[in-house]
Parts: structure tokens; sequence; C-alpha cells
């Protein structure tokens, strides 16, 4: 098993290539929360609220999709990321749409951060990829002023259609990386005694399919979860009644497990 200082050195040089790859004019930052198909991005600023004055850490922010977005909302931004290639992307990117963000080179477990300084942690496609779970939700719990609240959102790894996309897919995504469990949500409880989830993607998913099977975009040639923030509502004709199934369909105990992703939210309690 690797050590988590190897772990990160190689998420760390993963990540900086994916950075230096992707010109700013190709990050779909209002995609990420406007496309129809960013669902849970959408249902994350319903709960969110109102951001302006708000202190936001963006932990894992990547390209600077969230970060830049949640800045042009009125939030003073943190963007927090292993990678020194995605923090330097991710302001860069602030820059080219008038925000300025603040970036921090540093591993999510460490989080050295202000102690509870923050109203708002978001957590982005980022705690799969962390080895020691328990130690990031005690540190966002940290971070975060009391009545603060946390979003995440993540993949979960009971889909056999997602696996079998996941083992394709070795070259866009990183060998340590592991999908979320509902024992994941359990330790997330322990910080936050409140904390909901909700769970996106089933029938949906035959967009992947449509990927492959019709447009024959091999996964390791394009990122689908990335992709997927280019459809449009005239690409999506076929695909919105599926969306408006799975609204149903994610409500039900066991057909959950099949969703792509979960979103999870949860307030540090005011008294901690």
């Amino acid at each position: 098993m690797k050590s988590n200082a190897a772990v990160h050195s190689s998420e760390s040089e993963f990540h900086d290539q994916w950075a230096q790859e992707t010109p700013l004019a190709k990050i779909a930052m209002r995609e990420s929360f406007e496309a129809p198909t960013a669902v849970e991005n959408r249902a994350i600023l319903a709960l969110m609220g109102d951001l302006k004055g708000k202190q936001l850490l963006d932990v894992g922010a990547g390209l600077g999709e969230s970060s830049v977005y949640f800045a042009l909302l009125g939030a003073n931004v943190t963007a927090l990321d292993l990678s020194p290639g995605m923090v330097e992307c991710a302001m860069a990117l602030g820059k080219a749409h008038g925000v300025s963000i603040r970036g921090v080179v540093q591993a999510g477990e460490r989080l050295e951060v202000p102690e509870e300084h923050f109203d708002i942690v978001y957590v982005a496609n980022t705690i799969h990829h962390v080895t020691d779970k328990d130690l990031l939700f005690r540190q966002i719990h940290r971070a975060l002023k009391p009545g603060g609240r946390f979003f995440s959102c993540d993949p979960i790894g009971y889909n056999p259609v997602v696996e079998i996309y996941r083992r394709m897919a070795t070259k866009v995504r990183t060998p340590d990386e592991a999908p979320l469990t509902f024992s994941d949500v359990k330790l997330a409880r322990k910080y936050f005694p409140n904390l909901q989830h909700r769970e996106f993607w089933i029938l949906t998913l035959s967009l992947f399919l449509k990927y492959y099977l019709i447009d024959r975009v091999h996964p390791n040639s394009e990122r689908y979860w990335k992709k997927i923030l280019l459809e449009t509502p005239r690409t999506l004709w076929w695909w919105t009644p599926l969306e408006l199934a799975d609204r149903w369909l994610t409500r039900l105990p066991l057909l959950r497990r099949l969703a792509w992703n979960m979103v999870m939210w949860g307030e540090k309690p005011a008294g901690q």
C-alpha cells in the first residue's frame, strides 16, 4: 500500500500535467454550474443561498471552475489544491474573468488554514482521491465557523456500468482514487451529525453509453465528466425525460446505490 506522501506526489504530478495541457479558453467554468447536465452543482447552489461576502474554501479546486464561479457570485474564495499547476491555473482563470482568488498549494488532509474562519467549505471530486477521509472531515470541521456549512460531490462505487468505465478510462484518472461508499457518509456524520446526502445519475448514465457506442469516443480520449458539460438542451432532447425520472429513482434506498455521484452537505453545530 502506498504511503500518503507517495499518493500525494503521484496525484500532484498527474494534475500538474492536466493543468499544463488545458488552455484557459477550454475551461467550462459557467457550464460547470449552469449546463443542463450540471445537476449536482445546481442542487448545491440552491442549498448554498446568497454567497456575497462569504468566506469560502474550495478544497481540491482543480482548474478553478468552482472557485471562479463562486467569486463571481461575491464570495471571498480560497482555492486549495495539492497540485501547484492547478492552483496556478485557477488563479489565472480568475484573472481572466476579472476576479481575485487566494491560491493555496496543500493536500486536503492538512488544510493548514485559519481555524473557524470559513462560512462554507466546498469539496468537489476530491474526497475519492483522499487516503485519510476521517482526517479530511476533521480538518473541514476545524476550518468552518460554528454554523458554517460544507458541500461535497463525488462518485460512489456501486454501479457496474461506472466501474467498467473506470477500468477503461485508465489514462484520464489516477490509479489511487476510490469511489465513495455509504460508510463514508457515516464517517462524515462523526463531525456533521445533521449531514444529508442526495444521489444523481442512474438512467441518465445512458449518456456515457451514447458517447462510447454511438459517438465512438473512447474513455481515454476524452473525459466524459467534462464532455457532458458541453451538451445543450437541443442535444439533450432525449436525455431530459431520463433526468426527470432519476429525480424519483434516486429517492429509493436500494436504487440510489446505482447512481454515479453523491452530493453531501452538513453544518458545523453552533456549540462546537
